[in-house]
């Protein structure tokens, strides 16, 4: 069998009962990489194979330090990988080499898996589409002339590549979501607080974007969600985790008793191209041959206000974090023109505005609960365009309908963003023109392990990844 075809979970297994070697494994990947990664460029920064090698040869006699051992992962860009170049996707970053790891790499490395590069992303992590100065463009591995999505497009295209086994990557605003609807694979966003930050990052007012895994199965998601997850005593608001693996091994093959809202377009708010919801509707109908029962809602809170809030405190936080750039031009220069948007609007926000802002979230924050008391998810379809052209900056235009802002053509991802739910990406297929899309579930905050049982039972009824495998 191909190993860079089977589960990370079985590879795990089989390798701590000592019947494959990190060694194999890992050679196995690192071919892959080489025959089909120069057609997507979704890693970058690969330290030298035969380094790479010698560490896993070294694995090979020695007992299974953790459930990633002997793993070989790409972190994505925007994270510090110890003695491994990041960037950032940043021109201002193009030769950085970090003294340590983030947290959540660090954890990565304490359950044994093998860092063999990284992930590309979009500068800062701006927009869902992945490219930047330093190494250029993710390309789709269904279609190497259109766009991953981003943030996290490196992993995705790295995932339904075949040149990884597992990847992480990190969602603000659908970035662990949006991309892997685009490339046919699982994402999850993880409940705000899941997933622990970094001592000293600001945590306090900063809680809208998050680290997650991306996988091939829910089965996948949750061995590395069990490592990811955990409070860190040095930063506020953790949850404790639960038993991720277990809930899904424990799954129901079915879907009986469940009930889902449909909030479809948001009542006409958001301009979707043709055959989206076409899509997503075919995905319903198979939950509820599932058992499922869907119903159509409308939000209790006006999309627009949730958009209006989204951009404040975005836009504020970016300001916060990087408003320093402004006072130097030669550095300044060098953003590019989104993330300069950003920190500019951010400029001009009031504090009344971000009281306002806040207010409104913290009402949809309950309102949205309110619906969970009574569903066990809420769907929404995991973007708004097809993979578009991997030229193409961002979409301006959606089925006629003018986008005002460079990330406007994400909105469908704000909802569960602006409060953050946990939310997960259900591949759903293919569209009449052979591009892959998906439909995003979220569950009440916390409910991760019953929201990963649920894609589980929607896995083994489809099994999309494993049944078309990019044609690279």
């Amino acid at each position: 069998m191909d190993l860079t075809a089977e589960s990370a979970l079985s590879l795990s297994r089989r390798i701590a009962a000592k019947e494959l070697k990190p060694s194999e494994v890992t050679a196995a990947f690192l071919d892959r990489i080489g025959r089909v990664n120069g057609e997507v460029n979704a890693i970058v920064s690969l330290r030298e194979p035969d380094q790479i090698m010698e560490e896993a040869r070294a694995l090979d006699d020695q007992p299974a330090s953790g459930p990633l051992h002997g793993l070989p992962l790409a972190v994505k860009d925007l994270l510090q990988t110890r003695g491994l170049r990041t960037t950032f996707g940043s021109p201002l970053y193009k030769d950085h080499i970090p003294a340590a790891d983030d947290f959540v790499v660090a954890r990565m490395r304490a359950a044994g898996a093998l860092i063999i590069g990284k992930t590309n992303s979009p500068e800062w992590g701006h927009g869902s589409h992945t490219f930047n100065p330093v190494f250029g463009a993710t390309r789709n591995p269904y279609d190497p002339g259109r766009s991953a999505g981003g943030s996290s497009g490196g992993a995705a295209a790295a995932l339904a590549a075949r040149m990884v086994p597992l990847a992480d990557g990190s969602d603000m605003m659908g970035s662990l979501r949006n991309p892997a609807a685009f490339c046919n694979v699982y994402g999850l966003r993880p409940s705000w607080g899941l997933v622990p930050t970094d001592v000293g990052e600001e945590v306090f007012v900063n809680t809208m974007a998050t680290e997650g895994p991306m996988a091939r199965s829910p089965a996948d998601l949750a061995l590395l969600l069990q490592v990811m997850a955990g409070p860190n005593p040095g930063t506020p608001f953790g949850l404790t985790p639960a038993d991720y693996q277990g809930a899904v091994a424990a799954a129901r093959p079915d879907l009986k008793g469940r009930r889902f809202a449909w909030a479809g377009d948001l009542a006409g708010h958001l301009a979707m191209e043709p055959g989206i919801l076409d899509l997503c509707e075919a995905g319903l109908k198979q939950l509820g041959a599932l058992g499922a029962e869907i119903v159509p809602v409308t939000l209790p809170v006006a999309p627009d206000r949730i958009w209006q809030a989204w951009i404040t405190l975005r836009s504020w936080l970016n300001y916060g974090g990087k408003g320093a750039e402004m006072r130097n031009p030669a550095r300044w220069q060098q953003l590019k023109p989104e993330t300069r948007w950003e920190i500019e609007s951010g400029a001009k926000i009031t504090g009344e505005e971000i009281f306002a802002a806040s207010r409104l979230r913290s009402l949809w924050y309950a309102r949205a609960h309110e619906m969970l008391a009574e569903f066990d998810g809420i769907i929404l379809p995991s973007a708004q365009v097809w993979p578009f052209p991997v030229e193409m900056r961002h979409p301006t235009e959606i089925a006629g309908r003018q986008m005002d802002s460079y990330h406007r053509w994400m909105e469908v991802v704000v909802p569960f963003s602006l409060i953050g739910l946990p939310a997960l990406n259900l591949p759903l297929g293919f569209g009449a023109n052979g591009l892959p899309m998906g439909m995003q579930i979220a569950t009440r905050h916390g409910n991760d392990a019953d929201l990963l049982a649920m894609g589980e039972a929607w896995h083994q009824a489809t099994l999309w990844p494993q049944k078309s495998p990019p044609p690279l």
